[in-house]
């Protein structure tokens, strides 16, 4: 099994385990630094993900030591390398180019616009012309996002053109900076505009086979603002929706998955639901990122407690996994918002949360010391925060008591700049 990932996290610990309990060898390929000398030890291939052709060449190269039955990926840019990679294998997978639509959001929404789908009106600006964009043609309230970040990073609404203009600004700072300028992706060149979408909004966990989408869970997401950014914080499953409209919901999700041309592997669809109908946010070919995998557990007649991790090997190899449910009762996990710009001096009352009647796990990912950039510009979380209980609504209870008992140590020494 080939690993695409960007680090070594807890997906491809999880995945390590797996592959030991079932018999499969893994080659991991990341893109660290090619420099150091297999720090991790874990012989990962290092290739630059900035320059897909090489990486696939790089890759290659492994066919001749062993064979790859499956590719597995984790991430934006290693699920393209995981795509130009198994089609090059004549392994199961997405083509490259589906792979792309669903990374690139304005070719998300061009995709999903010529085949009838719903969809706000959208224009994309050059990121060079944005400081002076006309804006005569805007109606409000408007969302300015980036065209290939993920996680809500540099989402901004702005309800009017005082607020458009400030909003644009700051994603074209986002964009100018060295770490995004650094992932040498030519879709941050561009910025989209578009309606702001009112309505509930859902995030959808599937699986496609063959062309075939399956859904593996609906997350609710309780708490979620509707702006100026849009922080994601907790996930709890099952769904509160209506029936009804969980089958509307499938139905739409179903078309955008073959709009796009999503055929075999992981997706994960953000989604918003009004009376005029259901909006796709942005649709990845990929699984749920990270630690908030741990939220779905499966089991079927020979084995229980089976991760997503599992789920996903298994079927890259082309095991039939129809037979893995969800397991019952409900699921969430809150994603730790960062509560101001700062360098994390350290986090209390971590013992006291997992005594919270119902906590799975509370896990602090963030490093003492680290600088913390909450959102628009941010783009990770202080931690986690895992429960279980009967109902989604205990979950959420259990999720935000304990929150409560965190504290957290942030020195504001650091400069701010106002974009």
């Amino acid at each position: 099994m080939l690993i695409v990932a960007s680090t070594t996290g807890y997906q491809i610990r999880t995945l390590s385990s797996v592959a030991r309990r079932i018999g499969v060898g893994l080659v991991f390929v990341s893109d660290r630094c090619s420099k150091l000398d297999d720090p991790w030890g874990d012989d990962a291939i290092s290739v630059d993900f900035g320059d897909e052709q090489d990486a696939v060449a790089s890759l290659l190269e492994t066919k001749s030591r062993e064979p790859i039955d499956g590719v597995i990926s984790f991430g934006d840019r290693p699920a393209v390398i995981g795509a130009h990679i198994a089609n090059a294998l004549g392994l199961l997978g997405n083509t490259p180019d589906a792979v792309e639509i669903a990374g690139n959001k304005l070719l998300t929404r061009l995709k999903l616009c010529s085949d009838g789908l719903p969809s706000p009106q959208f224009r994309a600006i050059p990121l060079h012309l944005s400081a002076n964009v006309v804006s005569s043609w805007l109606r409000f309230p408007c969302v300015v996002k980036p065209v290939a970040l993920s996680a809500s990073r540099g989402v901004m609404k702005a309800d009017n053109r005082e607020e458009f203009r400030y909003a644009v600004e700051r994603l074209h700072s986002l964009l100018s900076s060295d770490d995004v300028r650094g992932l040498r992706n030519s879709a941050n060149e561009l910025i989209l505009v578009e309606d702001y979408i009112p309505g509930v909004e859902v995030a959808i966990e599937g699986l496609v086979t063959d062309g075939v989408f399956r859904l593996l869970a609906v997350f609710d997401k309780p708490g979620l603002q509707d702006g100026p950014f849009f922080e994601e914080s907790i996930y709890v499953r099952p769904t509160g929706l209506a029936k009804s409209k969980v089958r509307h919901i499938l139905c739409t999700v179903t078309e955008a998955v073959s709009a796009v041309g999503i055929t075999h592997g992981p997706v994960h669809i953000e989604c918003r639901i009004n009376d005029n109908g259901v909006y796709i946010l942005e649709i990845a070919a990929r699984p749920i990122g990270g630690l908030c995998s741990r939220v779905l557990r499966f089991e079927n007649c020979k084995a229980t407690d089976v991760s997503l991790e599992e789920l996903l090997c298994r079927h890259s190899l082309g095991e039939n996994v129809d037979e893995f449910r969800v397991m019952p009762g409900a699921s969430g996990v809150m994603m730790i918002p960062i509560p101001r710009h700062g360098r994390l001096r350290g986090v209390h009352g971590v013992e006291r949360a997992k005594m919270c009647d119902g906590v799975e796990d509370v896990v602090i990912s963030a490093k003492t010391g680290q600088e913390l950039i909450p959102l628009p510009e941010g783009g990770s979380y202080l931690g986690f925060i895992f429960a279980r209980a009967s109902n989604s609504s205990d979950v959420v209870s259990v999720l935000n008591s304990a929150h409560g008992c965190l504290s957290f140590d942030v020195s504001t020494s650091i400069t701010v700049s106002r974009h």
